[in-house]
Formats: C-alpha cells, sequence, structure tokens
C-alpha cells in the first residue's frame, strides 16, 4: 500500500524526535494539501511548499534554522517558519491553511521532506536546522 495516504499516513516525529504525529496527502476544495494529525488537531499545508522549500534550500545551499512558532507568535527572522509566512516566497503568504493553526510550518513540514528523502534536518532538542539533498 502506498504510503502519505489517509489509509496509510506518514507516521512522523517532530525534529527533537519528542512527538509522533502523522501526515498525508488529500484534495480539499479543488487543492493538493499535506493533512497533518497531531494528536486531536488537524493542521492542512499547500501541497506546493515541499517543492518550493526544496527550492529555496537548493538556492541557499546552507543550514537554515527552523525556528517554529504558533500562527499567534511571531516567527524568528531567516528561519523556515519566517519563510513558510513570508510574502516573498513563491505563494505569497502562509503555507499554512487552516486559519488559526497556520504555524507550526517549521516543525512538521521539515521531517516530512527528510522522509522524501529532500533534506536533512537535524534532531537535537532545540535550535534544530535543515539543508537540502
Amino acid at each position: 500500500m502506498e504510503e502519505g495516504t489517509k489509509n496509510n499516513p506518514w507516521k512522523l516525529k517532530t525534529p527533537p524526535l519528542t512527538s509522533e504525529y502523522e501526515m498525508y496527502l488529500d484534495v480539499k476544495e479543488g487543492k493538493e494539501v499535506i493533512v497533518c494529525v497531531v494528536g486531536k488537531t488537524t493542521l492542512l499545508y499547500d501541497f506546493r511548499c515541499l517543492n518550493d522549500l526544496h527550492q529555496m534550500l537548493k538556492s541557499n545551499g546552507d543550514w537554515i534554522e527552523l525556528g517554529s512558532a504558533d500562527e499567534q507568535k511571531p516567527a524568528k527572522e531567516g528561519t523556515v517558519e519566517a519563510w513558510g509566512r513570508s510574502e516573498s516566497n513563491p505563494i505569497g503568504g502562509w503555507y499554512g491553511l487552516k486559519k488559526g493553526l497556520r504555524g507550526r510550518f517549521g516543525m512538521y513540514i521539515p521531517p516530512l521532506m527528510e522522509r522524501l528523502g529532500l533534506a536533512e534536518v537535524t534532531h537535537d532538542s532545540k535550535g534544530n536546522k535543515m539543508k537540502a539533498k
């Protein structure tokens, strides 16, 4: 059975390897999305973030801090989280699609990219980083 479906989601761990969550691909309102299930909370991310983030990491060429933050908190400049909500990214704003839960891009997307072979991610207790593979 193909991995990354609702019936066979990717089982992932946050970068510090402290929490488990699941992700799978789906279509919502005609848009390809990544569904992220963390406990009883479901977040949605625009599917284009995988390719867009990979391209940004490749052009950067070095490690970039993840900098995860909730939507209501500012993201640290120069981090993956800040890029995932920046008006200067390819979609011109948030890759998170569920109002109120659009943050945590830097927490949940990097491990998926690592699983898909698109990136390397560090797994320290704090200050994790990623770079393109």
